[in-house]
């Protein structure tokens, strides 16, 4: 009897493990009507891309980018990050990079180590690529 068992349960395993090739698999319908809307869509991401690749050298190169940059990037600034950074980014955009020092609750040595990088950082105009969502607290790259 429990050969007998053992052997059902064998051959319900088998065809339960090879019955889903036997199935028929679903048909996907592309339509065409829209074609000018999708193309129409990825022209204007890579316009974007273009924009936002165009900024890299000054967000990820020498100088962090006020505006534009993530909080992970002031990690290369002892003092920085997390609280300093994180303030710098709240308060953003700026006009230029000494505004940065006018955000309401630095504390006198924030301020200081602040006013001691101002030639280590830039300004440029707020890119959506760089800002969207939270994206600039954590843009999920990790070391």
């Amino acid at each position: 009897m429990k050969r007998l068992v053992s052997l059902l349960m064998a051959f319900t395993l088998m065809v339960g493990c090879f019955a889903g090739f036997a199935l028929p698999k679903p048909a996907y319908a592309v339509s065409f009507e829209n074609v000018n809307q999708s193309l129409s869509f990825l022209h204007s991401v890579h316009i974007l891309a273009s924009r936002a690749d165009a900024k890299l050298p000054d967000v990820y190169g020498d100088k962090i980018d006020l505006n534009n940059t993530n909080v992970r990037a002031f990690q290369q600034y002892p003092g920085f990050y997390p609280n300093l950074a994180r303030k710098i980014i709240v308060n953003a955009p700026y006009e230029n990079v000494e505004d940065a020092l006018n955000i309401q609750g630095l504390s006198k040595r924030q301020k200081n180590l602040l006013q001691s990088h101002l030639d280590d950082f830039t300004v440029t105009k707020t890119e959506a690529v760089f800002n969207e969502g939270a994206d600039r607290f954590n843009n999920g790259i990790y070391r």
